[in-house]
């Protein structure tokens, strides 16, 4: 529904002020549609230098991007709505679709993009034509396609508070009357991506960040009634460590809590400094007694030197059709394929800083391992791990569409997806080699476990439209989904100080396969009036459904364990989630469609909501389905092209009430039945400026401007008491001077120039000391994932 978070592109204003979307897998215009869409056009993505999923938070409020972790990488939420950032078994509650591809992994929110033609945010459940796993909503980008014309462009750019550049360029035009291509491509490094607080124990005093994206794209227009595009996707990421952006709250106890170990026989003393505004990290190396000792096989590999470390490669390939079988019926494919290889390194204990100390007695006779490095000021990071998340993904569409000059059109297709996921990672749970490695192996990590996931998905979908006056569109649907997954745990290695025994399984450990299967009807239907050519009414009601599955965070204690012995790993799985309700709304344009205002109205219930917490005393995920969650609330937003020559207007304004509406005992024990969702603040909205002025007849100067509000949210859905965030305001700006018609531009960019930083998730820091008889205080330390802090930019741009 919404209209651009910035003022409208040059393009679309030639064309009376025109956007288009593809939310209903066809091309209609943002003010027709009856969804609630934000749309994000080219010039506003590279005014603001918005290149990462994350930078798009600003722009849709309602939107939470999270960016990191060890699991699943990342996660998107939408009206309080989305999925665990820890698991790499969850799919994502908001669909990720790049290119009108379905990815599956949300490790994709670590990777940039570059020369993006437009991003959709449609909100609200989206089954029907987007099918599992839209349940909440679907971020869409689409890159650009091939120019008629010759044409070349570049920009170079330059980060001072994070020392870091940026180049890119790309080159399209016709190699024939029908053959259109065009590569680009992006290079960024940054030295200071996170900046590691002062006195830090770290090789890497601040964590570096490299990142490639190329992209071939290739149109081929043989005849009038067949086209095809192909893009080929490379993407490449390298960091210094999973943790990122990850500071310490510490809790209501106002210290910084103890990293507990061994059931009180090792304590090692925090450095962290209770300060999350500060936009520096206290993010240490592991300890050198738990560093380099990796299990066979393990990704890190045997030469590993202790240092965190991050490493993505994404292959993407997508391929469409379109056929024109008639005058009126069209025949589409789209056929995508992914193949992802995630590893990465870090201490997820956070902090730890030597000399550590035994309530028991001398720390030589109770750790000896640990004895022999414990210097002051050491780094004594533990619970590292080492996750490899290799996905490969197939996905394949086909869709028949009517364009009948009647009241009836249709459209039918089916959709096939097959995925495996290796999820494979050595860990210290227990941090046993503090007593000393292996003596088999001379290993230092507890385990090393794999995980194989297998996925099938089928289903068939179809909608029909019914002009039922010139004004009036009735429009429905169904999708039918089947989805089988078979997951196999192997544990090829426990420490031998560990296992087996009662509390741990054996090396060797082989599960045998664990299936999970479901099916599920997603019906729709909307209603759309056109009471005028600019103001349209419409109402929708719809369902979402995102498939259950098998955890894949178990660890060979607890729950593992308990279900090798007893054969039953029915407490590894999870059911499926699933949302219906629906939203009116009214869309409007006047002033010679100068103004743009429309406004949305919805309200949703999500049963069995998919959730994984932490225990960060027993160091144990536990993985559930809460009970219940209503969401309702308003969308609001506007565009005004004023009458002053080149100074346009936008902005946006999200009311959300998203509440835990049924009984939902969290892990703690509490009730959290009524009490609001994470991620969901009760007003959310930005307004933004875009003022574009000739100087003469050689230059235009150009000003733009951003400002973002959020209302106060828990991070977490543990407890009652959960961390908030507050409220805050963010602000961006941009300064130009360029070329009148584009050949190039000069810019100064500032990105939360304000410096604010603020809290995504919360979650508790691993390894807190529980009640006990050593003296060492109940901990409540928390880890915090938050926001990159200020960025300002010199950048360079030319096209031709």
């Amino acid at each position: 529904m919404a209209a651009p978070a910035f003022a409208q592109d040059a393009d679309e204003i030639d064309e009376a002020n025109v956007i288009t979307v593809t939310a209903r897998k066809q091309t209609e215009t943002l003010q027709e549609v009856p969804v609630t869409v934000t749309a994000i056009g080219r010039d506003a993505l590279d005014n603001y230098n918005v290149n990462e999923i994350s930078d798009v938070t600003s722009r849709v409020p309602s939107l939470n991007v999270q960016v990191g972790g060890s699991g699943s990488g990342g996660q998107i939420s939408l009206r309080g709505v989305g999925s665990s950032n820890i698991s790499a078994a969850f799919d994502s509650a908001v669909a990720f679709d790049f290119d009108g591809v379905q990815v599956s992994t949300m490790r994709i929110v670590q990777a940039g993009f570059f020369d993006v033609e437009q991003i959709d945010v449609l909100k609200g459940p989206q089954s029907l034509f987007f099918g599992k796993s839209a349940s909440a909503g679907v971020f869409s980008i689409r890159s650009a396609n091939p120019t008629k014309d010759w044409e070349v462009g570049g920009k170079a750019s330059y980060e001072f508070e994070e020392n870091g550049y940026t180049v890119g360029g790309y080159i399209s035009g016709p190699l024939t009357d029908t053959l259109g291509i065009r590569l680009a491509g992006q290079f960024t490094d940054i030295d200071k991506y996170v900046k590691v607080a002062p006195g830090t124990p770290a090789v890497n005093r601040n964590r570096g960040l490299k990142d490639f994206i190329g992209r071939a794209t290739i149109q081929w227009d043989p005849v009038d009634r067949f086209s095809a595009n192909l893009k080929l996707n490379y993407v490449r990421n390298e960091n210094d460590g999973a943790l990122a952006f990850s500071d310490v709250f510490c809790g209501p106890n106002g210290r910084a809590d103890e990293v507990f170990l061994l059931q009180g026989a090792v304590v090692i003393p925090s450095n962290a400094d209770c300060n999350i505004s500060d936009d520096k990290y206290p993010l240490v190396d592991p300890s050198p007694a738990l560093a380099t000792g990796i299990p066979e096989g393990s990704a890190a590999g045997q030469n590993f030197d202790g240092v965190p470390f991050g490493r993505t490669d994404i292959f993407f390939g997508r391929l469409k059709w379109d056929l024109d079988l008639s005058d009126s019926l069209t025949l589409s494919s789209v056929s995508g394929y992914l193949n992802l290889d995630a590893v990465d390194f870090d201490s997820y204990s956070s902090v730890g800083v030597g000399p550590a100390f035994s309530p028991f007695g001398p720390l030589s006779a109770v750790a000896p391992a640990l004895a022999a490095v414990n210097f002051p000021g050491s780094a004594q990071g533990a619970g590292s791990s080492d996750p490899r998340n290799q996905t490969e993904q197939f996905t394949q569409e086909l869709r028949l569409a009517s364009d009948f000059d009647g009241m009836f059109n249709f459209m039918v297709g089916a959709f096939y997806e097959t995925r495996e996921i290796d999820f494979n990672t050595s860990q210290q749970g227990v941090n046993i080699s503090l007593i000393a490695p292996d003596p088999i192996t001379g290993n230092t990590y507890d385990w090393y476990k794999k995980h194989n996931t297998k996925t099938e998905a089928l289903s068939f979908f179809g909608s029909v439209s019914l002009d039922l006056t010139d004004q009036l569109e009735l429009s429905g649907g169904l999708r039918w989904t089947d989805e089988n997954k078979v997951n196999t745990i192997s544990v090829p290695y426990v420490h031998s100080l560990l296992g087996p025994g009662p509390a741990f399984i054996g090396s060797g450990f082989f599960s045998g396969p664990i299936n999970f299967s479901d099916s599920n009807f997603s019906p729709e239907v909307s209603v759309r009036y056109q009471a005028t050519p600019d103001v349209n009414i419409y109402a929708a009601f719809k369902t979402g459904f995102k498939s259950g599955g098998i955890d894949n965070s178990a660890l060979p204690s607890n729950s593992l364990s308990a279900a090798a012995v007893s054969g039953d790993f029915s407490s590894l799985i999870f059911q499926s989630e699933t949302g219906k309700g629906g939203e009116v709304g009214v869309k409007t344009q006047f002033a010679d469609r100068a103004v743009t205002f429309n406004v949305s109205a919805f309200y949703y219930i999500f049963d069995d909501l998919q959730v994984q917490n932490f225990n960060a005393t027993t160091v144990q995920f536990q993985t559930f389905n809460a009970s219940q969650l209503t969401t309702k609330g308003l969308d609001i937003d506007f565009a005004w092209r004023t009458p002053l020559d080149g100074l346009s207007f936008s902005g946006a304004l999200a009311y959300t009430d998203a509440k835990f509406s049924k009984s939902f005992i969290s892990t703690n024990g509490q009730d959290l039945d009524g009490r609001r969702a994470a991620r969901a603040p009760e007003f959310a909205g930005n307004i933004a400026f875009d003022w574009q002025v000739p100087v003469g007849d050689a230059f235009q100067f150009g000003l733009n401007g951003n400002l973002q509000y959020s209302g106060s949210y828990f991070t977490a859905q543990t407890g009652l008491d959960d961390y908030r965030q507050p409220s805050f305001v963010t602000v961006d700006g941009a300064i130009s001077i360029g070329d009148p018609d584009s050949k190039w531009k000069l810019s100064l960019i500032g990105v939360n120039l304000t410096d604010k930083i603020i809290t995504n998730t919360s979650g508790g820091r691993p390894f807190l000391a529980g009640p006990n008889a050593f003296g060492i205080p109940v901990g409540d330390d928390q880890v915090v994932t938050q926001n990159r802090g200020r960025q300002v930019f010199v950048e360079a741009s030319f096209k031709f």
